[in-house]
């Protein structure tokens, strides 16, 4: 199959290099896609570690704090938003390599993909914007329960 721009006279080489440069943007959207996951899966080991330093805590004393009991679930509720916001960046990351994929299928198939592109990468966007409102919340319960100071 021949992309549209071999039938009007462009060279193959041409061809090739517009369809990167629309691959472009994209490209630099999952750089910093990868770069959030990067923060989210740090936090997420922020967590893990201080809830199992609460639970170290917990096993040693004879008489549980309901403080560290409190402080264990919302550790758990914050686990589960990361790790939703993390699973929504990493579907946005997905569907980002897809229309990529789309953008080149595009170029070398005879039935034109470019709506389907735009609705895949529009969805990607959608699955960022989740991610990241779900790792703002995640941040707001986090700073909610700040403690400065001596307890």
């Amino acid at each position: 199959m021949m992309p549209e721009a071999f039938a009007q006279g462009a060279s193959p080489l041409d061809s090739v290099v517009h369809f990167i440069q629309l691959a472009i943007a994209p490209v630099f959207l999952l750089t910093a896609i990868g770069s959030m996951l990067g923060t989210m899966t740090n936090r997420v080991a922020r967590i893990v570690d201080r809830a199992r330093d609460l639970e170290k805590q917990l096993a040693a004393t004879a008489e549980p704090s309901a403080h560290d009991h409190r402080e264990l679930r919302l550790l758990a509720r914050r686990a589960r938003l990361i790790n939703t916001a993390i699973t929504f960046t990493v579907l946005s990351a997905l569907l980002v390599c897809v229309s990529i994929g789309g953008l080149f299928l595009d170029a070398y198939w005879q039935r034109s993909l470019t709506t389907l592109v735009a609705w895949i990468f529009g969805v990607s966007l959608i699955a960022l914007i989740v991610g990241l409102g779900l790792f703002l919340r995640e941040i707001y319960v986090a700073t909610a329960t700040l403690r400065i100071g001596i307890r």
